[in-house]
């Protein structure tokens, strides 16, 4: 079994010499392969190179690794020149300078340095270095900067993070990207997250968002740009983007269909369940600079003739499917306005109240056809989290939000101009 002690960066002993049985040296250490089976990679064999010439020791046939001598039970005549296999993960090569997703900080970083440590009596890969002090250590710098900084009294962090809370994106390929598992990265903001996705190249991105459940998809799909969102969906399968598509609210879905070829759009709604698919084709009829084309057919209504305590009771199962819930709306038989109660009145009135008697009516509307700057001001005037939209007839077609009017007059990168189907 090899001899190690503590901890070693590979800066550490990169273009250490590898000396033979005989203290013959073989070459200088320009590698080290690794296997990503485990947790934490075991490491598997050592890359020198002399000259023109690469040599591969197995861990088995080394006895000595440390800082200072690395050295193989072999001898160096009895080598033979050879290069690694394209699928070999190296830890130089592959690894170092490759970007990892901090998720404190949503944000990518790069991986300056990495450890390898003792794991059940193996050397393993333990851990990336992402800070400053593994920038420097590589530089040959660590200790000179220790001692700069330190006359300014900041001490120089170990910014490490552990190799278990990061997993391959691209196993058995020679480039090798690392990400956040799948339970934190549904934990993230999806803009953090559209952020992050939108930095990384086209394969990465998409094997990336590939691993995240559909919830989280459909969550971050509408953060990103429409490009990036047409090479997405074009690399997944139909039916996992009607399913993401499902889950998102009818107007993301809009904003997202309305930004692919024809084709695949109506490829793609056709593979949506049929309540869906008709709320989303609807929304898709209007202009997009229109209340119509601005607003979601997700809100909450309710008959006049019911209790409070019945209309509380039915919010709390419509509610967790519907993305806003500011109002209620009061709608006949018919599915015209009637009025609307905000949620303020609800929790204020006694149970056996009926609805219609705390209804303010008549209700202020916005027709389908409203411009986008007469829903602002609409909006504005009246101090409304959400205004309705009616047909010709008062039928109750859908609202506007507030974070709509938002995104059209502050719009970010991502804002996308809606293709009318």
């Amino acid at each position: 079994m090899p001899f190690f002690a503590g901890d070693i960066f590979i800066s550490d002993v990169y273009k250490h010499p590898v000396l033979d049985q005989t203290g013959e040296e073989i070459g200088k250490l320009k590698d080290i392969t690794v296997g990503l089976g485990d947790p934490f990679p075991a490491v598997t064999t050592l890359v020198a190179v002399a000259g023109k010439q690469t040599f591969l020791i197995s861990w088995d046939q080394v006895n000595l690794f440390n800082k200072r001598v690395i050295s193989a039970n072999v001898l160096r005549k009895d080598l033979q020149s050879s290069d690694p296999a394209p699928a070999d993960i190296l830890i130089y090569r592959d690894l170092l300078d490759k970007q990892i997703v901090d998720i404190n900080g949503a944000k990518l970083v790069r991986v300056n340095d990495l450890r390898l440590g003792d794991v059940n009596g193996k050397m393993c890969l333990v851990a990336v270095d992402i800070g400053l002090r593994g920038f420097l250590r590589r530089l040959g710098l660590e200790v000179r900067g220790e001692s700069f900084l330190s006359l300014f009294r900041y001490r120089l962090p170990n910014t490490l993070i552990g190799w278990h809370y990061l997993q391959p994106v691209e196993p058995k390929l020679s480039r090798l990207t690392l990400t956040i598992s799948r339970q934190k990265a549904s934990k993230m903001h999806p803009a953090d997250l559209a952020e992050i996705i939108s930095e990384v190249s086209q394969k990465e991105r998409t094997v990336i968002f590939g691993t995240l459940d559909v919830e989280t998809a459909a969550e971050a799909l509408h953060e990103l740009e429409p490009s990036v969102q047409a090479d997405i969906i074009d690399d997944m399968s139909k039916e996992k983007a009607s399913d993401i598509l499902e889950q998102m609210p009818p107007d993301e879905a809009a904003d997202v269909l309305g930004d692919l070829p024809e084709n695949k759009a109506k490829e793609l709604i056709g593979l949506m369940e049929k309540e869906d698919a008709d709320e989303v084709q609807e929304l898709l009829e209007h202009e997009e600079d229109t209340a119509g084309g601005l607003m979601t057919t997700e809100f909450l209504a309710f008959p006049p003739d019911m209790t409070v305590e019945d209309a509380i009771r039915e919010l709390r199962l419509e509610a967790p499917d519907v993305e806003t819930v500011y109002y209620l709306y009061i709608l006949d038989d018919q599915e015209r306005l009637l009025g609307v109660v905000t949620l303020k009145d609800l929790i204020l009135a006694r149970p056996e109240t009926m609805i219609k008697d705390i209804m303010r009516s008549p209700v202020k509307t916005l027709s389908v056809e409203a411009e986008q700057n007469d829903v602002a001001e609409f909006i504005s005037k009246y101090n409304l989290l959400a205004a309705p939209v009616v047909d010709e007839n008062m039928v109750m077609r859908g609202i506007v939000t507030v974070d709509d009017v938002v995104d059209f007059l502050l719009p970010p990168a991502s804002r996308k101009r809606r293709r009318k189907m």
